[in-house]
């Protein structure tokens, strides 16, 4: 059956983007870095001179490109984003840095994936604003340099060890770690989410969702956006009972930890009786990726102390085993001095 009012995809993003703060005072959390941001673009005001470089790393979903976008907005400049896997060639990032206008913000997400040789293009461009461009080949080769305006390249990453020494050096501004959120400042995130959303709920059902959302304010969004829908279908008022319903549905449990999370454990418990295990073997009796289980799954488990990583492999520590029900061995508990 048609529906009598089609959804674009455009209504999407705008309630996505309706979710991101605009204002500094809305953004919540990460107050050291915040404050560091605010004394570096007052002072770079203050003197009339564009804003240093910035560098941005943490785990996905804590609020790096939001920053990118306040930061563009206080100095009043235009926001020209892309990402490191979209640079596929030098000539793409030199049609991107010739078309800079002065003052603007250059956004470049997931950084950490550009190419060496691209990444040396960069340097001159951001310390001395200059492109390099090498015209024919061969004997008769030369290079021609040209001046760019002055332009604030924010670059993001989850994984800044991938990133060169001398690329990050060159972020002169500052290089700045995203932390996770502590409960309470979920709970104020999914307050504020709930009003834009016009989703009436109470204290008590926000601290449940904050509590399942693995610290992260895009994982809390979405969690209250399920359990809208499922309050909404099943014709539900949003309270306690009905946001643990669809936590449940969703497979959420009461740490966050979804079935994957889950599952690693209890293979681990089952079937190799708590480890230590290789991330291979993990990987092969779990049918997932490697790069899945250490870089999405894993850092929650260790962050909750619920997995232990040994030279010699995984291991499933007293508190996993009583996540699971389960009574540790005593061969593996920790023996009192």
């Amino acid at each position: 059956m048609a529906n009598d009012k089609e959804i674009s995809p455009k209504s999407i993003r705008s309630l996505d983007q309706a979710l991101r703060p605009a204002l500094w005072n809305e953004y919540v959390g990460q107050a050291a870095i915040k404050e560091n941001l605010r004394i570096l673009l007052s002072a770079a005001k203050g003197r009339k001179q564009q804003p240093e470089h910035v560098l941005l790393y943490g785990p996905p979903g804590l609020g790096k490109t939001t920053l990118a976008h306040l930061i563009t907005k206080e100095i009043g400049a235009n926001l020209r984003s892309t990402s490191g896997p979209a640079i596929e060639r030098v000539g793409d990032l030199a049609s991107i840095l010739t078309n800079l206008s002065p003052g603007d913000v250059l956004f470049i997400d997931e950084i950490h994936r550009l190419n060496r040789t691209i990444e040396e293009v960069l340097y001159p461009a951001m310390e001395s604003g200059v492109l390099d461009i090498v015209i024919g080949k061969g004997p008769s080769a030369r290079t021609v340099q040209l001046e760019l305006p002055a332009f604030t390249l924010i670059a993001a990453t989850t994984r800044i060890s991938m990133l060169s020494s001398p690329l990050r050096s060159r972020f002169s501004g500052g290089t700045f770690r995203l932390t996770y959120y502590t409960e309470n400042e979920i709970a104020e995130v999914l307050r504020r989410s709930s009003k834009i959303l016009e989703i009436p709920t109470d204290d008590e059902s926000i601290k449940e969702i904050a509590r399942r959302s693995r610290a992260t304010p895009r994982t809390a969004n979405y969690l209250l956006k399920r359990a809208r829908d499922f309050a909404q279908v099943s014709e539900e008022k949003l309270d306690m009972k009905t946001v643990k319903k669809a936590l449940a549905l969703l497979e959420v449990d009461e740490l966050g930890l979804n079935q994957i999370d889950r599952d690693i454990l209890s293979i681990l418990v089952d079937k190799f009786k708590g480890g230590p295990v290789g991330l291979k073997t993990i990987s092969a009796a779990l049918s997932e990726e490697e790069a899945t289980i250490e870089e999405v799954h894993e850092p929650y488990l260790l962050q909750l102390g619920l997995l232990e990583r040994t030279p010699r492999g995984r291991t499933v520590t007293e508190k996993g085993y009583q996540h699971l029900g389960e009574d540790m061995p005593k061969s593996e508990q920790p023996k009192l001095i």
